[in-house]
């Protein structure tokens, strides 16, 4: 799996650090998307009906009932991300968990969302209080977790809502400690059950002892 070269360019601007490495996704794990998303959709004439864990094929224009394609879900999801200071706000327990865990951590956020994003991203994420690193990437999330990582010996722990981002971090670190959160647990059901080596958490206040564990804190 080849590495997205923006995303190459903003690890080499991090600075250096020994420190475990917490690697965290944003959106579901840090902010809330699928609880505003509909909201936003809403103001713009679509609704979502969450009959399996995507949103192509679930969201459809409210007037006609039409079930809309990849390049309008994109569009509007590119629209979401430019107001997203309006609409997504910090996961309950997320905040806390981050202050005590980067105590003894390298905390870094990896999202995947288009590179033009990320400013906007950034600046939210800073109003929010959460000022820690921010890395955005258009390719698969385990070759950027490897490239993070640096030394082999270091520990990391990684955290997401998407098991394939999970899967792709196991692929490049091996013995990466793999969390998977959501801040909707709901969506669990449309899963299928989490490999053994991905362990599953209902929430920040469950999540928060075991990464620190796993991490060594």
């Amino acid at each position: 799996m080849s590495d997205d070269p923006e995303t190459a360019r903003q690890i080499e601007e991090l600075a250096a650090d020994d420190r475990p490495l917490l690697v965290l996704d944003v959106d579901d794990v840090v902010l809330e998307f699928v609880r505003p998303f509909p909201h936003f959709l809403k103001t713009r004439g679509f609704g979502l009906t969450l009959a399996s864990f995507r949103l192509t094929g679930n969201i459809a224009e409210t007037a006609t009932g039409r079930l809309i394609e990849q390049p309008e879900v994109t569009a509007l999801l590119g629209e979401f991300f430019d107001a997203q200071a309006d609409w997504q706000s910090i996961t309950d327990g997320a905040a806390d968990a981050l202050a005590m865990l980067g105590q003894g951590a390298e905390i870094v956020m990896l999202t995947a969302m288009p590179h033009k994003h990320r400013a906007v991203r950034r600046a939210h994420l800073d109003a929010l209080g959460l000022d820690y690193p921010l890395l955005t990437t258009e390719m698969a999330k385990g070759p950027a977790i490897a490239k993070l990582r640096g030394v082999e010996d270091r520990p990391v722990a990684f955290v997401d809502d998407q098991p394939s981002n999970l899967i792709s971090a196991r692929n490049s670190v091996a013995d990466a400690h793999l969390f998977h959160l959501m801040a909707d647990n709901s969506l669990r059901a449309f899963l299928p059950p989490t490999p053994e080596d991905i362990i599953s958490v209902d929430d920040w206040r469950d999540a928060t002892p075991k990464i620190a564990a796993a991490l060594g804190l």
